[in-house]
């Protein structure tokens, strides 16, 4: 049902209006649709119910299937009237009933009619509507009216035709190829919009073939198009057509440069916008290719259009973003490596933004401040912040905190004027704002004081300030946690026990809470201030809340000066500032199970393995959180289920305490007779592996089911146990195990070929028995591997800087590695995570699209329960050559020794070799050929079983694969011997054509 609206008048006071839809119902409405019936129709009153139902339909009203029947047929009754305007008010309506396909043949003949109409109008409608409620079917019947219509000299029904085509492309994309020619003429066309829309069908007709798309830029770029529209998307394929042969060119070279510098000087201001930011997101483009861009988008500056003026800003602020990325806090090594976009090129507009900080549209004003905040020098700072003050009254939250981002990042590219920016932020913390809006205030002022040293006493005190009177209980409770981090570490730590105990009093259950911690922590690491926090951790004894209560009594013992519950100093800052070694899902489901047993709880017991998320579970890349609001790092785990079942076969009870259980590895293809998988166990001296079976095969029952595992390729592994399955039935999975002992300690590698040995029975299908006898078979598996990520355990961190600042920095190990050309970060950087095994922390393991440079910040657990942090520093130039600089931390200096050669011998999972810093792809063999060959054969569905005969590692697993190999072979033999035999006679044949020929009547010796 419509709402009301106001309509404001000059020269009259304000009178309510209300919308023509204003309380109209779906009945009644069909009720008004039986003038659709009348003998005389009354086309104005058609007209107006036609827009009646239109509007009930977009509002998502439902009708039935009998209602929407009814008014389809009513309607297609109205081809009779000759008015103009209802005739399109009918198209309009069949187009968006969706009839189903008996309803279209109903219509499909009066359309077809209108299409080859006199009037233009009937048949660039008819096009549409048709195109939109036919089947491929019926779109082959008026295929020849449609190429018909695309050359048609009306440019209405041509541009009808062709947007048409763009929707069909989805549905019947061979039927619209087959039109390229009739397009390709279209393009030609002097309409504009003619040509526009044949230039975006011709392009996603031939997307998906690199070479016609530069052929087609190479034939347009000469001149022949006149549209600007059409101009604005060639610029754009340009554009594509640069990038794509960017990594195929020599560096220097830019294929169509040349054009896009001309669209420089085009008429059209679109095109000359268009033309200018292709070549601004250009990669590796240079100053005086930048030049001209930048000189045009400065003249933009100062139009008296709006939208010039928010294109030209915008454009330049995205600039200044990409320059800007990833250099406040990469090293000096990943800077290196970004490629420069001349961000000084920029400041000769400082003068024409500046005007734009008073425009009336807020939009503009707010990218104006935040791009002068990026260029300004250090002179001009003062001055920025006096205009600011008085514009951030004016806009709204949501550009406050562009505003926001952006002052914090001048103040950490002009540290020394801390002072002025900590003194702005502190004044707009105190008015008024939104959520989102403080919390972009006070992680500013946490990364200033984490990154400017000397800003850390002010930044502390301006946080104080604002929980005295903070209306928010999460910034409350975040504050207070950084307060007790950061605060002890002041000159004067005492000065903020007053602000800390306010909270204990004024404060809600939750932030009282938060408070006793943060009163711990001070004198946990202060001696001076113990005696009188224990004073006020005792008053909170009496405090009406649990959590209060129970936080402040652990606190009290945890310092006190009983070493049974206290211990030494080193484990009370441990137990309050050190990071948390196993995930909350683990430790929660722990005491879960605690709680329903009688076994005291050992959080040594907790599973610390975290295991990636899913795929489709994944959520889309966004901004990674900062600040006091971003979340630990660590996916989701599951119960570990391995451990249990390891733990209940007796055999495997001496190898100690499992350390890891890696993912399950696919050892068969999917659609073969017998599906295996394995699961590796790592233990500190033993490996276990589980191959997990299924029989996909309903006449066969397996019995006596093993592995024989051949470790000639692994010397320092000796197989010490082997567990087979006793039976496996049709579709019912089962496991057998085999178990290698290896050094202790030692992160043994080796190779292992698998063969799968068992019993086969048939069964009977009609009585699911099984035959008494059966046949020894086998079924040669892929081989598997142990390799060094195997001993590395993925366990998160939720605070990697102070994780990595704890770790012993003489135990750092630092090395720079080439790695070749890459099409992107993202795939090099998904490539190191899988080579060292480790967890991604804090999201680093997602890479911004167009990154030319990323931090990846990685944690783990080697095996002996060695902890580990790595550091890896990624950069990529213009042309594509990655370089890396990786980092490790860890508790022993040979662990990060063995991080090195574990990312320098290292090998890929997916693509080949790594080595040397680059992949190498695997070579074609014959026994790979022979593999691919029976996926071929898998697919196909065929069943060639004689074929694995040629291949050095034969899986005739069956008894009609054995019979099929058995008859290729001896037909090849008879063949063979058919051969030889001709091969004889002929000879015979040519010896006894030589000699005399005998004859009857000659006399005989």
């Amino acid at each position: 049902m419509a709402q009301p609206f106001v309509k404001k008048d000059d020269d009259l006071d304000e009178e309510e209006e209300y919308s023509p839809f204003y309380g109209i119902e779906k009945g009644a409405v069909l009720q008004e649709a039986r003038v659709f019936h009348d003998p005389q129709l009354d086309a104005r009153r058609c007209s107006q119910v036609i827009t009646k139902l239109l509007y009930l339909l977009n509002q998502g009203e439902t009708f039935t299937k009998v209602e929407a029947t009814e008014v389809f047929f009513a309607v297609t009754k109205l081809f009779q009237s000759k008015d103009t305007v209802l005739r399109r008010m009918v198209y309009l309506m069949i187009k968006d009933l969706s009839p189903s396909a008996d309803e279209v043949i109903i219509v499909t003949s009066s359309l077809m009619k209108d299409m080859n109409s006199k009037t233009d109008m009937y048949r660039a409608n008819a096009i549409r509507v048709l195109c939109r409620i036919t089947d491929s079917t019926l779109l082959t019947q008026i295929e020849r009216y449609l190429k018909q219509a695309i050359v048609d000299k009306n440019p209405v029904v041509a541009s009808a035709a062709l947007v048409s085509g763009v929707h069909l492309l989805q549905t019947n994309s061979e039927i619209v190829k087959r039109w390229s020619n009739e397009v390709q003429e279209a393009v030609q066309s002097r309409a504009a919009l003619v040509q526009f829309h044949a230039l975006a069908l011709l392009h996603q007709i031939r997307q998906n073939d690199r070479l016609a798309v530069s052929k087609l830029v190479t034939s347009l770029t000469k001149g022949s198009v006149r549209s600007p529209l059409a101009q604005c998307l060639l610029i754009r394929y340009t554009s594509q057509v640069i990038r794509e042969s960017s990594t195929n060119t020599q560096a220097g070279e830019r294929p169509f440069f040349d054009y896009l510098e001309s669209c420089l000087r085009h008429k059209s201001e679109m095109v000359v916008f268009e033309a200018a930011r292709a070549i601004t997101e250009l990669s590796g483009v240079t100053s005086r290719e930048l030049t001209p861009a930048i000189t045009v988008l400065q003249l933009f500056l100062s139009s008296s259009k709006p939208v010039l003026r928010f294109a030209a800003i915008r454009t330049l602020n995205k600039i200044i973003l990409s320059s800007m990325y990833g250099f406040n806090e990469q090293s000096r090594f990943a800077k290196k490596m970004v490629a420069s976009t001349h961000p000084l090129a920029v400041t000769n507009c400082n003068i024409d933004m500046e005007s734009l900080i008073s425009d009336q549209n807020r939009s503009i004003a707010t990218l104006a401040i935040t791009t002068l905040l990026k260029t300004g020098n250090e002179s001009s700072v003062d001055r920025l912040m006096k205009q600011i003050t008085n514009f951030m009254s004016d806009i709204a939250d949501e550009f406050k905190i562009v505003v926001v981002e952006a002052i914090r990042s001048l103040c950490l590219k002009f540290p020394l004027k801390y002072r002025s920016m900590m003194n702005f932020l502190s004044n707009i913390l105190r008015e008024e704002g939104g959520f989102d809006y403080k919390k972009a205030i006070v992680d500013s002022i946490v990364i200033l004081i984490r990154d400017i040293p000397d800003a850390k006493e002010i930044g502390l005190f301006h946080l104080c300030e604002f929980i005295e009177d903070c209306e928010f209980t999460y910034l409350s409770t975040q504050i207070l946690h950084f307060l007790g981090n950061e605060g002890p570490k002041t000159s004067d730590p005492s000065k903020y026990i007053r602000y800390i105990y306010n909270r204990v009093i004024l404060e809600n259950a939750t932030v009282r809470a938060s408070a006793v911690s943060t009163l711990a922590k001070f004198g946990a690491m202060v001696d001076s201030l113990k005696p009188r926090i224990f004073v006020l951790l005792r008053r909170c004894l009496f405090d009406s809340d649990d959590e209060v209560r129970d936080r402040a009594t652990l606190y009290l013992n945890t310092l006190g000066t009983d070493a049974s519950v206290g211990g030494t100093d080193e484990d009370v800052k441990d137990f309050l500032f050190g990071p948390l070694d196993v995930p909350l899902v683990n430790l929660e489901t722990s005491l879960r199970n605690y709680e329903a047993s009688d076994i005291p709880f050992d959080i040594n017991l907790v599973p610390k393995e975290v295991k990636s998320q899913p795929l489709a579970e994944k959520k889309a890349p966004g901004k990674k959180a900062i600040g006091l609001g971003a979340p630990p790092s660590g996916p989701t785990t599951v119960v570990d289920a391995y451990e249990k079942l390891l733990s209940s076969i007796s055999e495997f009870s001496s190898f100690g305490k499992l350390f890891k259980s890696c993912s399950p590895m696919e050892l068969t293809e999917p659609e073969t007779e017998y599906a295996v998988n394995v699961v590796k166990h790592i233990f500190d001296g033993h490996v276990v592996f589980q191959y997990n079976c299924t029989n996909t095969i309903p006449e066969q029952l397996l019995e006596k089911v093993t592995v024989f595992v051949d470790a000639s390729e692994a010397e320092e592994f000796s197989e010490v146990l082997t567990k087979p399955l006793r039976s496996l039935p049709y579709d019912s999975p089962g496991q057998t195990f085999v178990a290698f002992e290896k050094p202790e300690g030692v992160p043994a590698i080796g190779k292992f070929s698998n063969l799968l040995k068992f019993v086969v029975k048939e069964v009977d299908p009609a009585t699911g028995e099984a035959d008494e006898e059966g046949v020894e078979d086998e079924y040669q598996l892929e081989d598997l591997e142990i390799v060094a990520a195997d001993y590395m355990l993925k366990v998160g961190v939720s605070n990697f800087k102070n994780a990595w600042e704890n770790m012993d920095p003489d135990n750092e190990r630092i090395d720079e590695y080439g790695l070749g050309v890459k099409e992107s970060l993202a795939e090099t950087v998904s490539a190191v995570i899988d080579i060292v095994g480790m967890q991604p922390c804090e999201g680093t393991e997602v890479v911004p699209n167009n990154s030319r440079s990323h931090t990846c910040l990685l944690s783990g657990i080697f095996i002996g329960n060695v902890k580990v942090l790595v550091r890896v520093s990624f950069g990529i130039d213009g042309s594509k050559q990655v370089a890396m600089k990786l980092a490790v931390r860890s508790e022993d200096p040979e662990i990060s020794e063995k991080i090195h050669e574990i990312v320098a011998e290292g090998k890929s999972s997916v693509k080949g070799k790594w080595r040397s810093g680059r992949w190498i792809g695997e070579m074609i063999t014959r026994s790979k050929l022979v593999e691919q060959l029976r996926e071929y054969q898998i697919r196909s569905q065929h069943k060639w079983g004689a074929l694995a005969a040629f291949s050095p590692k034969p899986q005739m697993a069956t008894r009609r694969g054995c019979l099929c190999g058995s008859y290729i072979c001896f037909g090849i033999c008879l063949a063979h011997t058919i051969l030889l035999c001709s091969t004889l006679l002929q000879t015979l044949h040519d010896f006894s054509g030589s000699c005399i020929p005998w004859n009857s009547s000659s006399n005989m010796p």
